[in-house]
């Protein structure tokens, strides 16, 4: 993967609507980047538009579910329609549920995969034919920290993500053969609304939500790895150092999540 100078670049962003999908538009605004932003919730992507007005950079809006491939036909058509054409392609949207596998339908992990895999596989696929055409093509898929070390009460959540994994690094070569380039980004707890907006909540949770990293700095680190060429990154140390005792003592990593089962 090579380095990426980012003016002008042309860029698809699922799940833009807020947290880190949004704080990526912003940065990607500032790097004077023509975005389509692609989000469920109109009213949000609307004052998103208004905040990116001073840069002076084209932003385009699809509102719609992720899932439906007439949403995401749609998105690919106003990338070429007002756009040109694709350089990136951001998987960024997601949901998760809370509770244990043994109380939930088994609708709640159909929903959370089609979300936050099957339908970044699918638009990643339907995207290729542009981003092969585009000036330095990159797909980038914001996965989790949960798809490398996962914890209870989170199973659907952390299937979604580890599936994300694994395919993005089963991918990337695949990519590199037709000069598309691939990075994972793998935060962990971030200050988002994600876990006041879960699909289903069984029990507390056992963090408080609006802890963890910011999703701004999630957002520079990832256009810093954009700009530089690389493969995956973990842009916070709680997530390197839950890497590195897994990696080192997984047994000891077990016996800590147990209080949480």
């Amino acid at each position: 993967m090579s380095r990426r100078s980012l003016p002008g670049s042309r860029v698809l962003i699922t799940g833009a609507s807020s947290g880190i999908g949004r704080c990526l538009a912003i940065e990607l605004a500032r790097q004077q980047c023509d975005l389509v932003l692609l989000a469920r919730r109109r009213e949000k992507l609307i004052e998103l538009t208004q905040e990116l007005s001073p840069y002076g950079h084209r932003v385009e809006l699809v509102i719609g579910d992720l899932v439906d491939p007439a949403v995401r036909r749609r998105a690919l058509e106003v990338a070429v329609e007002h756009l040109g054409g694709l350089d990136m392609l951001v998987n960024n949207a997601g949901i998760s549920a809370h509770g244990r596998f043994a109380d939930a339908g088994k609708e709640r992990l159909r929903k959370i995969m089609d979300v936050n895999f099957f339908a970044a596989v699918e638009f990643t696929r339907e995207a290729l034919g542009l981003l092969k055409q585009g000036r330095q093509p990159i797909v980038v898929n914001v996965g989790s920290i949960l798809g490398h070390r996962a914890i209870p009460h989170n199973s659907e959540y952390c299937a979604s993500k580890f599936a994300l994994r694994g395919w993005s690094e089963s991918l990337r070569p695949e990519l590199a053969t037709v000069g598309v380039d691939l990075l994972l980004v793998s935060p962990g707890t971030t200050e988002t609304e994600f876990f006041e907006h879960l699909i289903d909540k069984q029990g507390e949770l056992p963090w408080k939500s609006g802890r963890g990293v910011s999703p701004e700095r999630v957002a520079r680190a990832t256009v810093r790895a954009i700009e530089r060429g690389k493969r995956e990154i973990v842009p916070s140390w709680p997530g390197r150092l839950l890497l590195w005792a897994n990696r080192l003592a997984p047994w000891l990593v077990d016996r800590a999540m147990r209080k949480y089962g």
